[in-house]
């Protein structure tokens, strides 16, 4: 069996930049743990395999794997695998529009495919629920986890908090750019500190401006218990920082995140979360840039 891939950098607009994604075209025959040796393969921070939808009004039936893990729900390879599709202009045989579906275990995700004169260059997300926040954790104990000092976690507005959206968040303000540069992943500083059943994603944030209803932060996302010793761009967790500042904040708020730039893949994610009379809900949306394709072929 021969599958097609081909790979994409997200959240940005320059090549090398942004979150590394492979989507495998195919794979409904394989286990996973064939997709978990092909995830470890690629070595990205996650690789999506796409399959026939089981409801035929959706757009594709999506898996996402990390190279330690299967993940619900995640921010990247929604925004990229749907970019990837727009660019090839049809799957299973129908054409891909400005509006896809995915069926992930988490449900159905839903993206609004964003174009310029025409040519596809990103997408949109919507949340498939509201983040929920399920606790918080010992400020001490999250600085000591990624190597910082008690003082240099930010507990004005909120504790370090746990929030979920499929994928679980420790979710921690740091006083500037020069802790969060500091701040390192380490498998051995979060199980020993944070234990076992704490969440392996840890995601660090500082603020660098504000107004009314903007907000502009710099992020770093640590994950080594999954395989990924640190993200460049992380839209699940956008979303569920944009979930905790639900509860912080009155009305909708545009959210600038910039993330990747320690690690030298500068990304930029869009997120909104919109209180309207539909409701509440939140988006993330970034640009992408295509980079490989070619075949799996020992399969």
């Amino acid at each position: 069996m021969t599958l097609r891939y081909e790979t994409v950098d997200v959240f940005t607009e320059t090549a090398f930049g942004g979150n590394p994604l492979a989507v495998v075209l195919g794979g409904e025959t394989l286990t996973a743990e064939a997709m978990q040796a092909i995830a470890r393969e690629f070595n990205c921070p996650e690789t999506t395999f796409v399959m026939p939808p089981e409801d035929p009004a959706h757009t594709a039936r999506v898996r996402i794997f990390t190279p330690g893990m299967e993940l619900p729900f995640a921010g990247h390879p929604n925004v990229g695998t749907a970019t990837v599709l727009a660019w090839r202009g049809e799957i299973f045989g129908r054409p891909v529009g400005d509006a896809v579906v995915f069926e992930e275990a988490i449900g159905a995700v839903g993206l609004e495919i964003l174009r310029a004169g025409g040519a596809a260059i990103g997408a949109r997300l919507t949340s498939p629920a509201m983040p929920t926040v399920r606790g918080s954790f010992d400020p001490s104990a999250v600085a000591a986890a990624v190597g910082l000092s008690d003082p240099n976690i930010v507990v004005a507005r909120h504790a370090p908090a746990h929030v979920a959206i499929g994928a679980t968040f420790v979710i921690a303000e740091v006083e500037d750019l020069d802790v969060l540069a500091a701040a390192r992943g380490d498998a051995g500083l979060q199980v020993k500190h944070l234990g076992e059943a704490a969440p392996p994603l840890v995601y660090l944030y500082t603020r660098e401006d504000a107004g009314p209803d903007t907000l502009h932060i710099r992020s770093r996302m640590f994950a080594p218990r999954a395989g990924i010793p640190e993200d460049p761009a992380t839209g699940g967790a956008a979303v569920a920082i944009a979930g905790l500042f639900a509860s912080l904040w009155d009305g909708s708020l545009d959210i600038v995140i910039d993330q990747g730039i320690e690690m030298g893949r500068p990304s930029r994610l869009d997120v909104r979360l919109i209180r309207d009379g539909e409701g509440e809900r939140i988006t993330v949306a970034g640009r992408c840039v295509a980079m490989m394709r070619g075949e799996l072929t020992a399969l």
